[in-house]
């Protein structure tokens, strides 16, 4: 009887914990300070070699991936797309840092144009630490990319033996190996020792679906996030557009409160500048018929502040005007 064909997934890196090396094995949180160079793919791979019996892994030559901004973003979307586009290449696993590895998901989660798998996974303890969560996540991101079930389902992250859709993943601990949640919306579905099991399906607009396109010319909006606090005085968003801000994000107190900037706010609204009310507190929706909205501005639904300014910012790469960027809020 033939051997039956692994999956053959296209490995990218990035910078961050899961590939880097510590001084020590209890170096678990000085080890940018290490002066060691963070493993490369042929590395890990060799450490984890389980993963071949998964799949069949070919590292991408590009690494190392920036990923601290928007212009790295969109160089990632391409080699991203372009592993996809390949027909001999079947599913994409990234890694890297979880400080905004839910904000890299959404990214290529509105913006990769395939059905194929993107996996992608961190770590909370670098990969020479004792007992880190490094190997297992790693390994656990080619079973999940190698999958069939994982076809259709956008960009997903995992770690900790569990799968979480890109749109509403977020990180709710510093350090401990549970961080990553999906607050009031759960969960995907599990990478468990003996299966990979889905549950739940991402049910808004992505990847196939999206309008977003990400080309070799593409230069994105400037968008800043406000927070509100009872300290946030007026001035800060006026500073945001006279740096150059196209659009605002407000993490807003409560259900979208925009505190003592309510009426800078609504001036800016009011020439042109998007303003998009979203909310500080973690879960839940901000609506557009409430107590804080004016005219002209935007709810995010129960997107994040930080997701609500990656949507902005490629929703004003296709339109200014309020109520087309409320309209993607609403579909994605």
């Amino acid at each position: 009887m033939a051997e039956k064909q692994r999956p053959r997934i296209r490995l990218l890196v990035g910078p961050g914990t899961l590939p880097s090396q510590g001084s020590s094995r209890m170096d678990m949180t000085l080890y940018r300070r290490s002066g060691k160079e963070q493993f490369n793919g042929e590395q890990m791979l060799a450490a984890v070699p389980e993963i071949a019996a998964v799949a069949e892994v070919v590292v991408d030559p590009g690494n190392l991936y920036a990923i601290a901004c928007f212009a790295d973003q969109c160089r990632l979307n391409r080699a991203i797309q372009k592993a996809l586009d390949d027909p001999q290449v079947d599913g994409v696993v990234f890694v890297q840092g979880t400080n905004s590895m839910e904000e890299t998901a959404y990214f290529q989660h509105l913006t990769v144009h395939s059905a194929k798998p993107v996996v992608m996974t961190g770590a909370q303890r670098p990969f020479t630490a004792l007992s880190t969560d490094a190997h297992l996540n790693f390994y656990d991101a080619f079973r999940v990319a190698a999958h069939a079930d994982t076809h259709g389902k956008g960009v997903v992250v995992v770690t900790n033996g569990e799968i979480h859709g890109a749109r509403d993943v977020t990180k709710t601990n510093t350090y401990r190996l549970q961080t990553f949640r999906g607050r009031d919306l759960g969960l995907l579905g599990y990478a468990d020792p003996d299966a990979i099991v889905y549950y739940h399906l991402p049910v808004k607009r992505h990847t196939l679906a999206s309008e977003f396109v990400i080309r070799e010319d593409t230069v994105l909006q400037r968008v800043e996030i406000i927070y509100i606090g009872i300290a946030s005085q007026p001035g800060l968003a006026r500073a945001a557009v006279h740096a150059g801000a196209r659009g605002i994000v407000v993490a807003g107190t409560g259900a979208g409160c925009l505190g003592n900037l309510d009426a800078e706010l609504a001036a800016i609204a009011a020439e042109g500048v998007v303003v998009v009310r979203s909310a500080r507190v973690g879960e839940g929706r901000v609506l557009r018929n409430d107590n804080w909205q004016q005219p002209g501005m935007v709810s995010a639904d129960n997107l994040s502040p930080q997701k609500s300014s990656l949507l902005l910012a490629l929703g004003l790469g296709v339109s200014s005007d309020p109520e087309e960027i409320q309209r993607m809020f609403n579909q994605y």
